[in-house]
């Protein structure tokens, strides 16, 4: 096993790295239905590609308005009362998450290296951190599936008064591509747990994980219809599923533009439930009293981990006036150790964006800040004659009012910005639509407190960034979503209370 982290601030053990498979053969590439594989119903495939090389992995079967109907049918079948879903144990539930859990763990190394193929992700990331975070986040929500449980209520009257928590029922789930497994389980384990059917559409940029497990769901024994996987686009399976008359639910991860036009398809169909975790600008205040080395260093690590493309990433560095010159000196130098190329080699710490709309949107978001005055330390162009990979890119001298510090890049672009007071600061960092995540580094805990409190944001780290877990819920304020995920919290985004009273002859206590 490897081990991370100082003996003063040790980190997790980590699983000792492999070497990722070599030509992968892709399994399965069809419409996950009722625990059965289905062609589309159009006939149509798309092609999915490996950004690193430009090169077509597979064909996958494209799903539609036609197949999502196909899919919520099942989904309801399954959840009818007297169905074997319904009426089984939650414990029993809590089992099948369990094994499902175990059955990820065996398949770890075609799953991690599935995700460096299809998405670009780093394959030691894939295989040491997310393929963790998917077994740990099933064997949470297991946990709880028999824990979930409504109250008695001392009602006035002769009443005996308790609430229920029943599942919502059908829940439609759309998940991005940046971290496609991730997502999946943070989606599926959640909803299952509480006792609801799904449907899933994966990114179609990187579906290949989600659909492998479509036969995991399988193997582990859920019944058919309450797990389906409907691979497709955006507009014909996401807009399916989002209008959709017989969803219950739906919950979204990616964009806040997407986000609005599911909240409105919403709104315009049954009024289903929302949850959305979109998209983020985040705020990470370094002041001149911080561990500077580790200021630093979570710095870097929170903007271009997996080459930038991450909700959370802390694209908005505010350093205190003392300490700026030194700060951006230092974040230059660590943004050019690193090596690009192969995201499945071993010593390879980038890898591509994940597609050639990303990777032009990123380079004319760089264009924008050398054209707006921000000074370019390192970076800024395409890497290589082949694949979606950007130089990691250094921008200090950022105002507020740049495009680079106002939209999010998406990429492995860090913007310095520097700040004086501490209300200065603070009215800066909360100056954004967006409210995913922020930090704060300091030595002093008054300053750690003050900022906890009046940063507008779901996350606040202190003198770490980007330390998320399953028992921690995470979610959005003001354009970065509504509802939350995992924790305690976000399984309540999946049952509705229903209170239930009855009459009886005479109250005795």
């Amino acid at each position: 096993m490897k081990k991370q982290g100082s003996d003063s601030s040790p980190a997790p053990v980590l699983p000792a790295l492999p070497e990722p498979i070599k030509d992968l053969k892709i399994k399965y590439t069809k419409i996950f239905i009722n625990n059965e594989w289905h062609d589309s119903v159009s006939g149509k495939k798309f092609e999915v590609f490996n950004p690193a090389n430009e090169e077509k992995i597979c064909e996958v079967e494209e799903g539609d308005k036609a197949d999502v109907d196909k899919a919520v049918k099942a989904a309801r079948k399954a959840f009818e009362l007297g169905s074997p879903w319904r009426t089984m144990d939650a414990s029993e539930r809590g089992r099948l998450l369990s094994k499902l859990a175990d059955l990820v763990e065996r398949d770890r190394l075609i799953l991690a290296t599935m995700e460096a193929i299809d998405g670009g992700k780093l394959f030691s990331t894939a295989y040491q951190m997310d393929l963790s975070a998917c077994v740990k986040s099933l064997r949470y929500c297991a946990g709880w599936a028999d824990k979930i449980h409504g109250r008695t209520v001392p009602m006035d009257g002769n009443f005996f008064t308790f609430t229920r928590h029943e599942p919502i029922g059908v829940c439609g789930q759309i998940i991005p591509w940046n971290f496609p497994l991730v997502m999946f389980i943070w989606k599926i384990a959640p909803a299952l747990c509480c006792g609801n059917t799904v449907v899933v559409k994966p990114a179609e940029q990187t579906p290949l994980t989600a659909l492998y497990m479509g036969s995991l769901i399988k193997e582990a024994g859920f019944p058919p219809g309450v797990v389906n996987i409907v691979p497709g686009f955006g507009p014909t399976a996401g807009a399916a599923i989002s209008h959709h008359m017989d969803v219950d639910k739906v919950a979204f991860t990616g964009s806040t533009e997407v986000g609005k036009l599911i909240k409105e398809a919403a709104g315009k169909s049954n009024l289903k439930r929302v949850t959305l975790e979109l998209g983020g600008k985040s705020p990470n205040i370094i002041f001149a009293d911080a561990d500077l080395d580790s200021a630093v260093e979570f710095a870097h690590i929170g903007l271009f981990y997996h080459q930038g493309q991450c909700c959370i990433a802390g694209s908005r560095i505010f350093v205190e006036e003392p300490i700026y010159d030194e700060f951006v000196r230092r974040s230059i130098e660590r943004a050019k150790k690193y090596t690009l190329g192969n995201p499945l080699l071993p010593g390879v710490q980038q890898g591509p964006q994940i597609d050639k709309e990303q990777f032009q949107k990123i380079l004319e978001l760089i264009e924008s800040g050398k054209k707006e005055g921000a000074k370019l330390e390192c970076g800024g162009g395409p890497w290589g004659d082949k694949g979606y990979f950007i130089q990691p890119t250094v921008f200090s001298d950022v105002t507020d009012d740049m495009r680079i510090a106002k939209e999010e890049i998406f990429g492995p672009v860090q913007q310095i910005m520097k700040f004086k007071t501490i209300d200065e600061v603070i009215k800066r960092a909360n100056n954004t639509t967006y409210g995913l995540a922020a930090a704060v580094f300091t030595k002093d805990i008054d300053k750690a407190l003050t900022f906890a409190a009046a940063l507008q944001a779901g996350t606040v780290w202190v003198n770490c960034y980007s330390a998320v877990s399953a028992q921690c819920t995470f979610g959005g304020f003001k354009m970065s979503g509504n509802g939350r995920e995992m924790g305690e919290y976000g399984l309540h985004e999946y049952t509705e209370v229903k209170t239930v009273t009855i009459k009886i002859p005479q109250k005795n206590s």
